[in-house]
């Protein structure tokens, strides 16, 4: 089991996990293509970062950006990769999708990269109910990207 409480990003660990997944999300996309929020991105007006804890150490974080007219964005899941396959992941997504049910939204929507490397994020979402579609915000769809939405209605 694990804690999920909303994060306010000045803890050192919270801070490490963001910069694990900043690296990788650069690392596992095509130059311009990395659309991972970086620290002043997560503190920005109508985004909430959560934070899943095992005692005192760190096992995952989620975001979540409200976008208007119903309709926000999963952003920033990332497992610690202490605690890989042990539940984490779905144990945010679902107290995202909770929150996003109780702030009024109806539709949750993702932009993620395709190849390997993206492949458990993909297999997550998909069993939670998320589909492929169009772009949505400001992302314009090329050949890595894709979009995933789910309706919380």
């Amino acid at each position: 089991m694990f804690d999920i409480r909303e994060d306010d990003l000045s803890s050192e660990q919270t801070r490490a996990l963001l910069a694990l997944h900043l690296s990788g999300m650069r690392d596992g996309s095509p130059p311009g293509h990395s659309f991972a929020l970086d620290l002043s991105g997560l503190k920005q007006p109508g985004v909430t970062v959560w934070s899943a804890w095992r005692g005192d150490r760190i096992a995952g974080i989620g975001a979540l950006k409200l976008l208007g007219d119903g309709g926000a964005e999963l952003k920033s899941m990332r497992t610690h990769p202490d605690y890989l396959r042990q539940g984490v992941g779905v144990a945010l997504l679902e107290h995202i999708i909770a929150a996003a049910r109780c702030r009024g939204v109806r539709r949750l929507s993702l932009e993620t990269g395709k190849g390997a490397a993206f492949e458990p994020a993909l297999a997550l979402y998909r069993r939670r109910g998320f589909v492929n579609g169009p772009a949505f915000a400001d992302y314009e769809a090329s050949d890595f990207n894709q979009f995933l939405h789910v309706s919380l209605a």
